[in-house]
């Protein structure tokens, strides 16, 4: 029974994995194809088209902020069916799209389903991991994350010019339908969420945002904002240099890229620390962007893929685990939202700003642009964080301190 309990691949597990690994697909699947599709169909600007790419991910950004409440008053199960069901309609909503405010308005509330979706999904699969086997269960269920950055922009590119933009929307839908079955398939215990009591009702910024997060958070929107030209504009920009191909396998040569490293990376931010880790990555992110905005073949498409995951890629990963080191464990949970928060706006936004750019400057002056936000990301991370890392002004050890505080206030029974 006990060899029972701590079993890892159980149907829940595997379906939940599964369903994230599909919803992560359909938003990478769409998210390269957009600005393509709003540019040659609605005749948009490439302002106009970096803001359809970009306000999915603040819809993203606005039900993140919620979803904390909402999965609290309704639990898992009744989250993942709201949002799979909001995506569904949201989704089917593609193949109606006359105008550029339609598209706007239907890519707000599909970013929005996903940011519900994909929050439910993360704290199921919490849930239902063993606490035994925390750390790899964690582990595969990111993989499918890394899986889905891979196939999706692969596949998104690939149909976009072999089998039409319909298509696309018919088989996102029929995905959709997929992770439903799944979801009803799915048999777990409901995790037990604290929910405030009377006299801490009411609505406080911290109960959204986690103020320590405030240097790594800077950090998180540059390099957010640094990455979103290149997922925003890669099926134009290689369509533009008639190199459809190779920004069809840029995805998956950076998704290789980064499931190969990330646990050899987290080896290292263990023994070495986060300085040691962080202050390549933003010198690589900046070198992978140059190589993208001076290729002129296939061949250097790819290795700046290479670059661009071992810096936004490393990013990622070794940001979040800045994330939770820095803040006390009970704080985790809202540090984490803010860490990807604050990533997601600078995704968000970005499209939109280098798309005027590139309107005036062209797209490799605009790239340009994205080079010098990286290396400012790298500015910003040595003066608001990484200078102090193993001083007195340590975050995390703050962090541990007040943790020790709670720990005895515990044991002197002043704490109920």
């Amino acid at each position: 029974m006990d060899k029972a309990k701590e079993a890892l691949w159980t149907r829940s597990f595997v379906l939940d994995t599964l369903i994230n690994f599909l919803v992560f697909l359909i938003y990478y699947l769409l998210i390269v194809i957009i600005a393509v599709v709003a540019k040659d169909n609605l005749h948009a600007t490439a302002s106009q088209a970096g803001l359809a790419v970009g306000i999915y991910i603040i819809g993203t950004v606005v039900a993140r902020l919620l979803a904390g409440r909402f999965i609290s008053i309704l639990g898992c199960r009744k989250m993942l069916y709201l949002g799979l069901l909001i995506y569904l309609v949201s989704t089917a909503m593609y193949f109606y799209t006359p105008n550029l405010l339609m598209l706007d308005s239907v890519r707000f509330l599909n970013g929005f389903a996903y940011g519900i979706t994909s929050t439910a999904t993360s704290t199921i699969v919490a849930a239902i991991i063993p606490m035994s086997r925390r750390g790899e269960g964690i582990n595969y269920y990111g993989l499918s994350t890394s899986l889905a950055a891979a196939v999706g922009p692969f596949l998104g590119i690939l149909m976009l010019h072999s089998l039409g933009y319909d298509f696309i929307i018919a088989f996102c839908v029929a995905l959709i339908i997929l992770c439903g079955i799944g979801s009803v398939l799915m048999k777990f215990e409901e995790p037990k969420l604290d929910i405030e009591s009377e006299e801490r009702k009411g609505i406080r910024i911290s109960d959204y945002i986690e103020p320590r997060m405030n240097s790594i958070s800077l950090v998180s929107v540059l390099v957010g904002f640094a990455y979103s030209g290149v997922i925003g504009f890669m099926a134009a920009y290689t369509k533009d240099l008639n190199l459809i191909l190779a920004g069809t396998f840029f995805f998956v040569v950076y998704a290789v890229v980064i499931t190969i490293t990330r646990p050899l990376l987290g080896i290292v931010f263990d023994m070495k620390g986060e300085n040691f880790v962080l202050y390549p990555c933003f010198i690589s992110l900046a070198l992978g962007i140059f190589l993208l905005s001076i290729a002129h073949s296939t061949w250097l498409i790819l290795l700046s893929a290479v670059f661009v995951g071992l810096g936004y890629g490393t990013f990622m990963s070794n940001g979040q685990a800045v994330t939770v080191k820095i803040v006390p464990v009970h704080r985790i949970g809202v540090a984490t939202s803010t860490y990807f928060i604050a990533l997601d706006m600078g995704l968000g936004f970005g499209p939109y700003i280098l798309g005027a750019i590139k309107e005036v400057v062209g797209y490799t002056s605009m790239f340009h642009v994205t080079v010098v936000v990286a290396l400012l990301a790298f500015v910003a991370y040595y003066f608001l964080y990484g200078r102090y890392v193993g001083t007195e002004k340590d975050l995390s050890l703050k962090a541990r301190a007040e943790e020790e505080q709670i720990r005895n206030r515990k044991r002197n029974g002043k704490l109920a």
